[in-house]
């Protein structure tokens, strides 16, 4: 359970990452690249929660390789259509939403499974996706490559690390995994909060 438990943790000390490696610029290196896309999936609250949120979904579903695969192919996906120039509407109100959603079906243990399910993942992975493709607008097609390669890769590494080890632990007891779950339903919530605050004081 101690473990299950260090996801607050990782989600208190991200806001130190939130600084672009690359110094909010377009990487123009192969190197700049993938440290780019090995950081940018986290310094973000909402898309890291969403990332451990696949992962718990992933544990409870049984699909320990295939809920993420869905999500990060996505986000593969919606990069491209960002580098395409096409912009998808309500991209940050989206992502918050699925945020949201995908944390309060797992507080509530519904399980994210069947096609309808995956479609969700896959909708909600071309969001964020398209998010993370901001920040390589600008970039040659190496650098953009290594972006590619390094979110698939820091995505699929926390998204399979916090499934195997929900799996583990739900084998005794599914209460972790439902508060790791309500961790992120939080998230979504007070980064909806600062989304709508300006509107109020506007």
């Amino acid at each position: 359970m101690n473990r299950i438990l260090l996801l607050p943790a990782l989600f208190i000390a991200s806001p130190a990452l939130a600084h672009h490696p690359t110094g909010g610029e377009a990487p123009q290196t192969v190197f700049h690249g993938l440290i780019s896309g090995l950081a940018h999936p986290v310094i973000g609250l909402d898309h890291l929660a969403f990332i451990v949120l696949i992962g718990l979904a992933a544990a409870l579903s049984g699909r320990i390789l295939a809920v993420p695969g869905v999500f990060i192919g996505a986000t593969l996906l919606g990069t491209t259509l960002h580098l395409a120039g096409m912009t998808l509407p309500l991209a940050e109100w989206i992502i918050l939403a699925s945020v949201i959603g995908l944390g309060a079906v797992l507080v509530m243990g519904r399980t994210v499974a069947g096609p309808v399910a995956f479609g969700g993942v896959a909708l909600a992975g071309v969001f964020h996706g398209w998010a993370y493709g901001a920040a390589v607008v600008g970039s040659t097609s190496m650098p953009i490559f290594a972006y590619l390669l390094g979110f698939g890769i820091i995505q699929f590494a926390i998204a399979t690390g916090v499934a195997v080890m929900a799996g583990r632990l739900m084998q005794r007891d599914a209460a972790p995994a439902r508060l790791a779950a309500a961790v992120c339903l939080g998230v979504g919530l007070v980064s909806l909060f600062d989304a709508v605050e300006p509107m109020f004081l506007a």
